[in-house]
């Protein structure tokens, strides 16, 4: 994990205004003289993708911000296996539990090339006191995490892997419906769909054979998403 830079509380003002997702992140609707009340820096990270943001049970010290990529947050499950239980996008918290629990609840991951604010927990406690525009703001990310996950189960662990596989490719493709989305490894998505490596390899190259995901170069695809729709739907 590399520390692109950290930014002084008066630096940050600069950088958190003029963030390209500022309107979906957890800083939307602080005003400038609230980050006057920022007195520790806010570290801008780089992560690879198979790299750990933070581990389970590790103090829990901040928070991030996620700028672009996507992360995945594992449950480790009493036999040691793995499961994933949420995917976080652009805009989204990672590491939530640090503002009440002392440590992290799951394990962090990149999927894919990350780029992360990690803002201290006293920062953002600081902040919930003095300002209560953050407050609203972290109790809808609350709420925001909560519907993921509910979603999240739902959506990708009932039906065919076909299915699941489409809803899945539906909600990476949601926000920018017309950009190719990158894909990750097969053994991601039979951890995220809860099957085996070999059904996750054959259900990709179903769907493009099918032509609801076409391959534009190396796992980059563009999505049909009406095709995916009613894959998705069985239909």
């Amino acid at each position: 994990m590399k520390a692109a830079r950290i930014i002084a509380a008066r630096q940050g003002l600069a950088a958190c205004q003029h963030c390209g997702i500022r309107h979906l992140a957890l800083f939307a609707d602080l005003r400038d003289s609230d980050f006057d009340l920022i007195h520790l820096p806010i570290e801008e990270i780089s992560v690879e993708p198979a790299e750990q943001i933070y581990h389970l049970d590790q103090a829990a010290t901040a928070i991030f911000t996620l700028r672009s990529g996507l992360v995945k947050l594992v449950h480790i499950q009493p036999d040691g296996s793995q499961r994933i239980v949420r995917l976080i996008r652009p805009g989204g918290v990672v590491g939530l539990e640090a503002l009440v629990k002392p440590r992290y609840e799951h394990l962090a991951v990149a999927l894919l090339p990350v780029e992360l604010c990690r803002i201290p927990v006293s920062v953002v406690r600081q902040l919930q006191t003095d300002t209560p525009r953050l407050h609203q703001k972290l109790m809808e990310k609350w709420h925001e995490a909560l519907s993921v996950a509910d979603d999240f189960l739902t959506g990708l662990s009932t039906g065919s892997a076909r299915q699941r596989l489409a809803r899945l490719l539906l909600t990476l493709s949601e926000d920018t419906p017309d950009q190719p989305v990158r894909l990750f490894t097969r053994e991601d998505f039979g951890a995220i769909l809860a099957v085996t490596l070999e059904t996750a390899s054959r259900t990709v190259s179903d769907l493009k054979r099918s032509g609801a995901i076409q391959e534009i170069a190396h796992n980059l695809v563009i999505c049909d998403r009406v095709l995916l729709q009613a894959v998705a739907e069985g239909v």
